[in-house]
């Protein structure tokens, strides 16, 4: 067996490309048969500006964020031709730069209004626009030392932003949770995040629960998660060892108007040990593209009577308005040109 497989092996011929042109030919094979294009607009520092061609978003394998993880991203919501919350997130983007020791190739305007740009030559109407700081190509050390210029890169994803309204199902994940500097910095190291997922989808459910070493609640894979309690009081994690979400802190913002209707009887952030969260009246998902999910079964045990509530619903109701309606603050017109 061992020699069939040394024979196959060595009779695998890897393709050279002769020239750029015909590499450039096969890139573009490959998008030959999509009709709608997912990632309209891309911009690299790299080459300098923004990129139509979806063959040519590409960033350097010596980049010290594709070997190394050395980079930190975010994300802004595109919803009917508005950006949403791009000012917050920026803010985190920036926060989470320096605490990974990369700096901006660009002062924070000028990222700004690139992203602007960028979204505005995407024509995107409805999707994501992500961005990434990187220490920047130069080698495959550990050392970015040989990183000369750190790289911006952002992306328009098409994408279909709807309201959830369905329940799903959770686990408590068995992966464990970064420590707080990492979980508080939002870097490209996403892989317990994505193990966490994979071991979800592996027992059926939607995504996972991650449990503090103190035994308090923290957060999902990608998403915070809060609890309405039997008595009507709306908790979210402190945020001091997890991801501080701005949507999570944005809900935090509008939800007393629930308060002012007698619907909720208050609002806070607190420690919640396991057996608290799941005798909860309801539980849900906070994130940038649900604004809420709800959660109505956990460890194949349902929360409160296992349908969605009426109040995480109300709580969704808040943030989708926000987000197609809001203030001027927190959504910016995005000029396109066409």
């Amino acid at each position: 067996m061992a020699a069939v497989e040394a024979e196959i092996g060595c009779d695998f011929k890897a393709h050279v490309f002769s020239s750029s042109s015909e590499l450039l030919e096969k890139l573009h094979e490959k998008w030959s048969s999509v009709e709608k294009k997912p990632y309209p607009a891309m911009y690299s520092s790299i080459f300098g500006g923004i990129i139509l061609d979806p063959a040519m978003m590409v960033i350097p394998i010596d980049d010290h964020m594709v070997h190394r993880g050395h980079g930190v991203f975010d994300t802004a919501i595109i919803l009917d031709g508005y950006l949403y919350e791009l000012d917050v997130h920026l803010d985190r983007f920036l926060r989470s730069a320096a605490k990974a020791r990369i700096s901006s190739p660009f002062p924070r305007t000028m990222l700004r209004s690139i992203l602007v740009q960028l979204a505005a030559a995407s024509q995107c109407k409805k999707g994501t626009l992500r961005y990434w700081l990187s220490a920047g190509p130069g080698d495959f050390l550990l050392s970015p030392a040989g990183c000369l210029t750190p790289a911006f890169y952002a992306v328009v994803i098409a994408d279909d932003i709807l309201q959830c309204k369905e329940g799903v199902n959770v686990i408590t994940s068995s992966i464990p949770m970064k420590p707080p500097l990492f979980a508080t910095m939002k870097n490209v190291n996403y892989l317990p995040n994505v193990l966490a997922k994979m071991e979800a989808e592996e027992h059926g459910a939607s995504a996972s629960i991650w449990i503090d070493e103190e035994g308090y609640i923290a957060e999902g894979p990608n998403v915070n998660v809060g609890f309405i309690t039997h008595d009507k009081e709306l908790i979210l994690p402190h945020f001091d060892k997890i991801l501080g979400g701005c949507t999570a802190k944005r809900l935090l913002e509008l939800a007393p108007k629930l308060v002012e209707q007698g619907r909720l009887k208050s609002i806070k952030t607190a420690n919640l040990t396991i057996e608290e969260a799941k005798n909860a009246a309801e539980m849900m998902y906070i994130g940038s593209t649900l604004p809420i999910l709800p959660i109505i079964k956990w460890d194949e045990q349902p929360i409160g009577d296992g349908k969605v509530g009426e109040l995480s619903m109300a709580l969704s109701d808040l943030l989708w308005e926000d987000m197609v309606a809001g203030p001027e603050t927190h959504r910016f017109r995005i000029p396109y040109t066409q």
